[in-house]
């Protein structure tokens, strides 16, 4: 005997209970399966949990949003910093040529000042030394004009003649 089943099928008959055929078996317990996932409301917590996980992925949108924000303000202060840096070595440099020149210029000017001072001295000591020469020179010659003064009066003058000498400076005082 062919099975029952194998017969139904070959009729186009499919297996059936309470009078109901399979596909509308799957239709039921498709029926059902919905009803009792909306009794148990899981589209809400499918929902729910979606809303939660795209308030998460939000809130990750945002925070690297403000992170890059805080970077790029980071970025142009940092950059506005090595600006000034920059502008500040140059004037430091600037400043520093100039210091340089300005002390250059003061070592050329006292080193000339120097100069001029020891000229002055040397031309004083120069100066010095002829007044001593001359006044040695001087003193030389009073001393060889009153040697030789004294010589020549005592050969030439005699007692008498240093009386009336005497007696003409009275006379005429």
């Amino acid at each position: 005997m062919p099975n029952l089943i194998s017969l139904m099928i070959a009729a186009g008959e499919g297996p059936s209970a309470f009078g109901l055929q399979d596909y509308q078996w799957v239709s039921l317990s498709m029926a059902v399966l919905i009803a009792v996932m909306l009794w148990k409301k899981i589209p809400s917590l499918i929902t729910g949990g979606l809303d939660k996980k795209i308030a998460e992925i939000k809130a990750q949108l945002d925070e690297a949003k403000n992170l890059r924000i805080e970077a790029e303000k980071l970025r142009d202060e940092y950059a506005s910093k090595i600006a000034g840096a920059e502008k500040d070595a140059e004037a430091m440099m600037e400043g520093a040529q100039r210091e340089a020149d300005a002390i250059l210029e003061k070592a050329a000017a006292d080193s000339e000042t120097m100069v001029a001072r020891r000229k002055r001295m040397a031309e004083d000591k120069i100066a010095a030394a002829e007044r001593d020469a001359i006044a040695g020179v001087r003193a030389t010659a009073v001393d060889a004009a009153s040697v030789a003064s004294r010589k020549l009066i005592a050969d030439k003058h005699s007692g008498d003649a240093d009386k009336a000498l005497a007696d003409e400076v009275i006379g005429s005082l």
